[in-house]
Order: C-alpha cells, then structure tokens, then sequence
C-alpha cells in the first residue's frame, strides 16, 4: 500500500515537463527528422520544457510553438543544482534517477534497418574520399616508428 501512494506521488514529477535551455541557435521541427517541416527559429538561450525523447531528437514546448530539437541543442539543469521550482522532494527524486540534482544524458548510435540496407545503393563520391585517408606501407611504417611501434602478426579467425 505504502508502495501504491508513493508511486502515485511520484508519478507525476516523473512525467513532468523537464526545464531546459537551447545551446545554440536552431530549428523546432514538426517531426523528429532533419527533412521535416520546420515550426519556428528557436534563438540561442530561449527557455524550452522538454516533453519526450525519441531517438536523437526531444519533444519541447517553446514560445514558438511545440516541436522537436535535435537532442544535443538543448541543456538541462546543471549537475549538482537544482532546478527554479524543484520542490524537496522533486530534488530526492532527481537524485535518486541519475546521481546528482541534475539530469545526465546519454546519446547513442543506431546501425541500419532492414529496409535501409536492402535499398543500399554505392556513393562514388564518399568511396574515393575514403580512399584518400589511405597511407603508403612505408608511411605507416615511419609513424610506427615515431612511436616506438613494432610489428605484430594477427592470424584471422578460422
């Protein structure tokens, strides 16, 4: 029962609107998607309330509307300070979810889909530029030396 009303208190602050500021100067989509029709100009430093997280993009409520940003334009409240309106309680929970008062952030990186893959198509263009990084044997060599590499033979896996 205990376990219920706790639950029932702390819900609420879970699903609140998180305060954050844009770091940059950017745009509030209609979709979480670069192509996607663009709502507003958000100008560097506009105070937003960050909705949901799909992916690398946030949900925001702004003056300009409501939208999406790329994840990486907004900050959160600094860690180890509260936030303007954090309650005593809402402090504790915030400590409780990631270690500090603030909030933490991790942004991660998906591989392809069925779909993506099966329409694959080569990019003439990115192939050469990745074949200019390519360096000589005797390059890489002279590098390895600078650094007091030696060679190592790797037998590939059977």
């Amino acid at each position: 029962m205990r376990f219920l009303l706790l639950l029932v208190f702390l819900l609420p602050i879970a699903c609140a609107a998180e305060p954050a500021t844009v770091i940059r100067a950017t745009d509030l989509k209609q979709d979480p998607a670069t192509d996607a029709p663009t709502v507003a100009q958000l100008p560097e430093n506009t105070a937003v309330d960050a909705l949901e997280r799909k992916g690398g993009w946030t949900r925001v409520k702004a003056p300009g509307g409501e939208g999406w940003v790329k994840m990486l334009s907004l900050r959160y409240g600094a860690p180890g300070a509260a936030r303007a309106g954090d309650s005593g309680v809402s402090q504790l929970f915030n400590v409780a979810r990631t270690g500090t008062s603030g909030t933490q952030v991790t942004t991660g990186v998906r591989g392809l889909d069925e779909e993506q893959i099966a329409t694959a198509r080569p990019n003439a263009a990115e192939l050469k530029k990745l074949q200019s990084y390519a360096q000589t044997r005797d390059a890489s060599s002279g590098f390895a030396a600078e650094g007091k590499l030696r060679p190592q033979r790797v037998e590939y896996p059977k």
